[in-house]
């Protein structure tokens, strides 16, 4: 528990070797421990210690870490993930794994009885969830096809969050029939949180 409280409390992240030691605590750990760390994580990638952070084993880290059972951990972790956007390398292998992640979820939910109210349905509806939440951010970094290939397979998940998750990655301009097609079947979508989306995003515009 020493380290991981010394982990916590770094001030600063000053090589590749410190940012290892505290991204060690962001899994694996108590969900006290994780939330404290993803915190941390973020604040130090929001600034000129981001260069630490680019390791390409760190990559599966974050993507664990965006599919937390804590939603405060998928948050930070998100957040701080958007600062590399701009790193090329990092956005070609963690985009191909977020996307082999999000299909591997399509296909485990799609089969799924969401009449029966199992904790697995949820779990794994929470993880689709946050994958999408990750890609709304991403999705211009995504190879196209894959990308409308989740929209319109999460366009048809029973559970409406995941509609609106889809609906929020739609928010965007595409420039592509199929895609304005499936927007305006969700800006008709039974459930009102998935309409209100559009009126949401738009309004934040």
């Amino acid at each position: 528990m020493q380290k991981q409280i010394a982990a916590i409390r770094l001030d600063s992240i000053n090589n590749k070797t410190e940012a290892a030691i505290l991204l060690d605590n962001l899994t694996c750990q108590d969900g006290k421990i994780r939330e404290a760390v993803s915190k941390r994580v973020c604040e130090f990638m929001s600034c000129e210690m981001l260069e630490h952070f680019e390791q390409p084993e760190f990559y599966n880290i974050f993507l664990d870490a965006i599919i937390d059972i804590n939603a405060n951990i998928c948050r930070n972790i998100i957040c701080a993930i958007t600062n590399l956007k701009s790193n090329s390398n990092f956005c070609k292998i963690f985009c191909s794994k977020l996307t082999d992640l999000t299909f591997n979820l399509l296909d485990i939910i799609e089969k799924f009885d969401f009449q029966d109210g199992k904790y697995k349905v949820n779990k794994e509806v929470f993880k689709l969830y946050w994958c999408l939440e990750t890609i709304y951010e991403f999705y211009d970094k995504m190879n196209f096809e894959d990308l409308k290939e989740i929209l319109r397979r999460s366009a048809k998940i029973q559970e409406y969050t995941i509609r609106e998750k889809a609906a929020k990655i739609l928010t965007n301009n595409f420039q592509n029939d199929e895609l304005t097609k499936l927007k305006y079947d969700l800006q008709n979508d039974k459930n009102y949180y998935v309409r209100a989306i559009f009126e949401r995003m738009n309004t934040q515009l």
